[in-house]
């Protein structure tokens, strides 16, 4: 089974920054357009953006202009890198393909952006 991990989460100030890793099996990285996903409580799972394997990103109006997200094929892992953060930013945020595969979730990394 494929298995996504993600990391990089933690409690920021409203404004600061946060950037988050996903790690993936360089097979899906070739042929697999990614996504980062956030649920925040009491919500709907969300797409917050794409990319594509040669680089090309989409986001959600939500996040366009603050969130950026790249792909580093060597590495296997794609980011989010999250600047002027809200507190309606606060999810547990997830990576997967596009469209998502329901068994690729894993656990999530949780972002908190509270004063």
């Amino acid at each position: 089974q494929v298995q996504l991990v993600e990391s990089g989460g933690g409690s920021v100030q409203p404004g600061g920054s946060l950037r988050l890793s996903c790690a993936a099996p360089g097979i899906i990285f070739r042929f697999y357009v990614m996504g980062w996903y956030r649920q925040a409580p009491g919500k709907q799972r969300e797409l917050v953006g794409t990319v594509g394997s040669g680089g090309n990103t989409n986001y959600a109006d939500a996040v366009k202009g603050r969130f950026a997200i790249s792909r580093d094929s060597a590495k296997n892992t794609v980011y989010l890198q999250m600047n002027s953060l809200k507190p309606e930013d606060t999810a547990v945020y997830y990576c997967n393909i596009h469209p998502a595969r329901e068994e690729y979730w894993g656990q999530g990394t949780q972002v908190t952006v509270s004063s």
